[in-house]
């Protein structure tokens, strides 16, 4: 595990899908927290080699996938369902370490998941009501990392009464160019647009603002400010 900021009276678990530390969204994060929490981070692909994360967790037909953000930049994508017991387990070992409060760092729907009496945030939770209360009746947009990934994401938003249509660019792995066909996939068709994945930072926001001159929810900056408040 990997801790980082100022020593506090608590400390908050991050765990990421791919690998820690997460130096491109955990900066957000420790802003909002203002040195009131430690933030100790974990991987679920924490020690996996690129080969091994292919042969063993890449996802086959009909899977849920999920994409992150691996040590060296780059990106992985995986299966929910086979990274589901490694995850669990994540949490398990820190929980035995004495951390009561964690965060995952994904906005994907984890069924499933526990604690023995720990605090555990999962962001599809919190984000996906507050998006439906954002946008109001407004038409929504959704920006996801993965093409593959609008069929599984229609059942999330559908819960909340929102039909959003979808674009897809990678925070990961996308150029500009990517940000920019994403933005003119949606132009007319959306009134307000959600970059729905943690690994999404201001840069990518900007970027679409600036092509789709509509309002955008960051995910990663929405919801390090309600973390903040719920350790305030």
């Amino acid at each position: 595990m990997i801790r980082t900021g100022f020593e506090a009276s608590a400390a908050l678990g991050m765990i990421t899908i791919g690998q820690a530390p997460r130096n491109d969204v955990a900066p957000y994060l420790l802003r909002q927290l203002e040195g009131r929490a430690r933030l100790i981070q974990a991987g679920v692909l924490d020690g996996w080699s690129e080969e091994e994360i292919k042969d063993r967790l890449a996802p086959g037909p009909g899977d849920y996938a999920l994409t992150s953000r691996l040590a060296d930049g780059g990106a992985a994508v995986v299966a929910r369902d086979k990274v589901l017991p490694i995850l669990q387990g994540k949490i398990d070992a820190m929980e035995a370490e004495g951390i009561r409060q964690f965060l995952l760092l994904c906005t994907g729907v984890f069924p499933g998941l526990r604690t023995r009496s720990s605090f555990l945030i999962e962001p599809d939770r919190i984000l996906t009501p507050a998006v439906a209360a954002l946008a109001g009746g407004r038409r929504l947009g959704v920006i996801c990392p993965l093409e593959e990934q609008a069929d599984s994401l229609t059942d999330k938003f559908a819960e909340y009464g929102l039909r959003p249509v979808f674009a897809a660019a990678s925070p990961y792995t996308g150029a500009e160019e990517d940000f920019n066909r994403a933005a003119r996939t949606l132009q007319g068709r959306a009134d307000v647009l959600l970059l729905d994945c943690m690994g999404y930072t201001e840069r990518h926001r900007e970027s679409i603002a600036r092509a789709s001159g509509r309002p955008v929810i960051l995910s990663n900056t929405l919801m390090s400010k309600l973390v903040s408040e719920i350790l305030a």
